[in-house]
């Protein structure tokens, strides 16, 4: 088994996904372990939490 796949596309964002990134975003956890936890793109995790003025830790 290589990479992990993600098999969904563009699907909407469910508003306890919603909850669930706010949450996660709020205990500092880092864009990879939350996109990991969403079972979503780091792409997509990004935008939405952009476009919903979520401030994701940066982990370095």
């Amino acid at each position: 088994m290589g990479k992990e796949t993600f098999e969904r596309h563009k699907q909407p964002w469910k508003s306890d996904e919603a909850a669930k990134l706010k949450l996660l975003a709020s205990k500092g956890q880092g864009l990879k372990q939350i996109s990991k936890a969403l079972n979503r793109s780091e792409e997509s995790t990004r935008d939405f939490a952009k476009k919903n003025k979520i401030a994701i830790a940066k982990k370095r």
